[in-house]
């Protein structure tokens, strides 16, 4: 689990935390926790705002991630494969 959780928030080498992918993860953690959290309290839970809502905050991480993957390190960065 450990090695897998390293890979999604890691950028192409592996090695390097990515903090797009990190606030991202957070960002979906967080909702899914205060949504929890409302529910709790509340009792009530309406499917459609949280699908429209969740959905919003994945894609808008996944853009993040994509906008800056020219940033990223390379591999391999003399070129040989």
């Amino acid at each position: 689990m450990k090695k897998f959780l390293k890979h999604c928030l890691t950028g192409r080498d592996n090695e390097t935390f990515d903090v797009a992918r990190v606030l991202w993860a957070m960002g979906g953690m967080a909702f899914i926790v205060f949504t929890g959290w409302t529910v709790f309290h509340t009792g009530a839970f309406d499917a459609q705002n949280y699908g429209t809502g969740f959905g919003l905050a994945m894609g808008g991480g996944g853009a993040s991630v994509w906008a800056k993957a020219k940033t990223e390190p390379d591999i391999n960065p003399g070129g040989e494969r």
